[in-house]
């Protein structure tokens, strides 16, 4: 299967930080475009830090333009009030791509670091270093809410478009027939 070239732009929503990955794919190999970090600690208050959200991620949609989005979902915490401004600062981004009809799909932190890693519990430095090994980074961003940015993006596209390699390709019906005999009785 050939997945067609596509641009996949992932996001990691954060009220202080925001983390963001833009990877692209070219005949089913991935290349890492760009990565860095949304600063929001300076801002004054929380309106201000929405809008610049809003502003930044609709500049990466038309700078990159992006075939589809990852975002990494909020994941619960005992703190309601901070739950309630990550989800505002998630939705913010979302209407920010949704503003270009572009495609979103959301995912857990643990199915992230589960496709990433193959462990849901894995720390943000060892995704960080899978991600280093999988994109062949000469070395990692400085912040870790850039690589879980492009965390997203990776695990994007290892649920919707990497070919199966598990998979066995055949030449015709013969070989198919010789290596599944139990499958065609």
């Amino acid at each position: 299967m050939i997945v067609s070239d596509k641009i996949i732009l992932g996001l990691d929503p954060g009220t202080t930080t925001m983390g963001y990955g833009i990877i692209r794919i070219r005949k089913n190999k991935m290349e890492m475009i760009s990565t860095g970090v949304i600063h929001l600690h300076k801002l004054e208050n929380h309106e201000l830090k929405l809008k610049k959200i809003f502003e930044k991620v609709s500049f990466l949609v038309e700078e990159y333009l992006p075939d589809e989005v990852a975002v990494e979902a909020p994941f619960f915490g005992k703190n309601v009030q901070s739950m309630l401004k990550l989800g505002r600062a998630q939705g913010v981004a979302m209407a920010a791509v949704l503003t270009r009809d572009l495609p979103i799909q959301e995912y857990a932190p643990r199915k992230i670091k589960q496709a990433i890693t193959g462990n849901g519990n894995a720390s943000k430095e060892q995704v960080a270093k899978m991600l280093q090994s999988l994109l062949k980074l000469k070395e990692l961003p400085k912040k870790l809410d850039a690589t879980d940015g492009l965390a997203a993006a990776v695990c994007h596209y290892f649920q919707t478009g990497k070919p199966d390699s598990s998979k066995k390709n055949y030449s015709g019906w013969s070989s198919f027939v010789k290596d599944n005999p139990d499958r065609t009785k």
